[in-house]
């Protein structure tokens, strides 16, 4: 990232050798430098000749990959963009059932949590029972689509067993007891191993549980695999496969949350754990059908996860439905303060009642959505239906996106930086111009000055983007799920959405539509997900064979 780093590679010469003035003639080519004439490098070859060696000390150093920078990252401008309240609650018990149960095995798979936790609350199965009936799915399905990488079977059942015996004296943790999950495996979970999903870190094992598997813990959920991702999260290739779609399992399942969209989708968890750096939960949700929540950045804890990027990752609930992903987003959503950028921000989750304000205001992207682009049928479709449900729509335009996507991959580079170092990089599995090997790589010719100037622009970014929101007095807005630059813009800015189903392409998979809100507005998300998801059955299709 800083300049002597950058005649290293530009140079081609042992790192042993002196620099000379070629050098840093070839180096400033490279980084498009055009402010040094042949006085002005003799000056600063002594500077440089040291800047080089203080780089091959600190690149030398070890750093723990959760060792986060001083320089911190957050997504709130002014303070009334904050909850009022710091307390975080979810409600106690399930919403009451508008149809009958059915505990067989058949329908279990497709429940939502807020149905299966009456199975469980009202005694019809165990928690014992619930949990060994997605284990053996799991078992029977998984390899199929590739989508577990670790299953965490004694540690499942024993906390099951557990929470059956805190059933029978009477304690109910709330609607996610007993309730089976997934996470995505760059979440440490103690005892198992945590992969990353990449060769390199196969047998690693981190003596923790990360703050998302501690909270879930506590709210009752019980952990049963840890599920594939693409390598390091990126796409849905990892050592062990590519993960596959449940819709059509000659494709992959798009990443990075591959495993946790796909095992949701073929019904193997009723929800699973996701992230998001930069459409990792949105992207596997769209093509596999599920419902996923991409929080406020800072609002859950990350602590215990891998870091990729740490001014842009977040972590997420994928699920059947808008209202099961407002739960698990209230049972993780606590504040700790062992995550530096972490937010203390309250949220107090209610169940959605799905009735519709006449002439509440959402915006819509107008210039993107009145575009040719694929989906477009089906997200035009989707203004209507919100228009007859009596929503009034307001067009908004988002400002163009500036040039600073390096930051990730910056980012991502500082993170790996041993990984590259070592060349252990070359035993990914994926070795492409687009994939992390290469990037890492590249990533190095990028000069601190530039990496600052971005973050500035990226402030403004998020100036113009609030400008927005409260210029079009809209608390949510609607926007293709890939086809416009809100996905990119969002992940930059912090901001909350929530990406549901909206149709099926005509390849037979799946499409999606995305609600973006305001910082911390992840409850008028939800609200505005499940009322469209009432008023469509895209939510309730399944793929055929699971």
């Amino acid at each position: 990232m800083a300049f002597a780093a950058l005649l290293i590679f530009a140079s081609g010469m042992a790192i042993n050798e002196a620099l000379t003035k070629s050098d840093i003639e070839t180096a400033a080519e490279v980084l498009g430098i055009d402010f040094l004439d042949d006085e002005e490098i003799e000056l600063a070859l002594p500077g440089l000749e040291r800047q080089r060696e203080t780089l091959l000390k600190l690149g030398q150093t070890p750093i723990a990959n959760g060792l986060s920078p001083t320089l911190i990252f957050n997504p709130v401008l002014r303070s009334e963009q904050l909850p009022a309240s710091k307390t975080v609650s979810a409600p106690a018990a399930p919403p009451p059932l508008t149809s009958p149960l059915c505990a067989d095995g058949g329908w279990l798979k497709w429940m939502t949590i807020a149905r299966l936790s009456h199975i469980i609350k009202d005694r019809k199965m165990s928690c014992r029972e619930v949990a060994e009936a997605f284990i053996k799915r799991l078992k029977k399905k998984a390899p199929e689509l590739h989508c577990v990488i670790t299953m965490t079977e004694e540690r499942a059942l024993a906390q099951a067993d557990k929470l059956d015996a805190e059933l029978a004296a009477g304690k109910y943790r709330g609607p996610l007891h007993g309730i089976p999950y997934g996470a995505k495996d760059l979440l440490a979970a103690k005892g198992y191993p945590t992969t990353w999903g990449a060769e390199p870190y196969r047998e690693q094992t981190i003596d923790m549980d990360a703050s998302v598997i501690e909270q879930l813990d506590e709210a009752g959920a019980v952990l049963i695999a840890k599920l594939s991702m693409g390598a390091l999260a990126w796409g849905d290739v990892w050592y062990g496969e590519k993960t596959r779609n449940p819709w059509d399992t000659t494709k992959g399942s798009s990443g990075s949350s591959a495993g946790s969209a796909s095992a949701v989708a073929a019904g193997l968890v009723p929800f699973a754990i996701g992230t998001e750096t930069l459409g990792s939960i949105v992207s596997p949700s769209t093509v596999c059908g599920t419902t996923g929540l991409r929080p406020t950045f800072g609002r859950v804890s990350r602590h215990g996860a891998m870091a990729l990027s740490w001014s842009m990752d977040k972590i997420g609930p994928i699920t059947r439905s808008a209202a099961d992903a407002g739960l698990v987003l209230a049972a993780i959503a606590n504040y700790d303060p062992r995550d530096a950028h972490a937010i203390e921000a309250g949220f107090q989750y209610k169940w959605p009642t799905t009735r519709v304000k006449v002439g509440t205001r959402i915006g819509y992207y107008k210039s993107r959505m009145e575009r040719d682009y694929p989906f477009h049928a089906q997200d035009s479709v989707v203004l209507e239906t919100l228009r007859e449900l009596g929503y009034e729509l307001v067009p908004i335009e988002l400002p163009e996106e500036p040039e600073i996507r390096f930051i990730l991959n910056v980012e991502a580079a500082a993170a790996f930086e041993a990984l590259t170092r070592s060349n252990k990089d070359d035993e990914l599995t994926r070795q492409i111009v687009n994939a992390w090997p290469n990037a890492f790589r590249t990533a190095h010719f990028v000069p601190a000055v530039a990496y600052v100037q971005a973050s500035r622009l990226r402030r403004q970014l998020m100036e113009d983007v609030d400008k927005v929101l409260t210029e079009a007095n809209v608390d949510v807005y609607v926007n293709p799920s890939w086809h416009s630059n809100s996905l990119f813009i969002t992940n930059m800015t912090g901001h909350p959405s929530i990406t549901v189903p909206n149709g099926m392409n005509e390849e037979g998979t799946p499409t999606s539509i995305t609600f973006t809100g305001k910082l911390f507005g992840e409850q008028a998300l939800v609200d505005l997900a499940a009322a469209y998801q009432k008023a469509t059955k895209w939510d309730d299709l399944h793929p055929s064979g699971y």
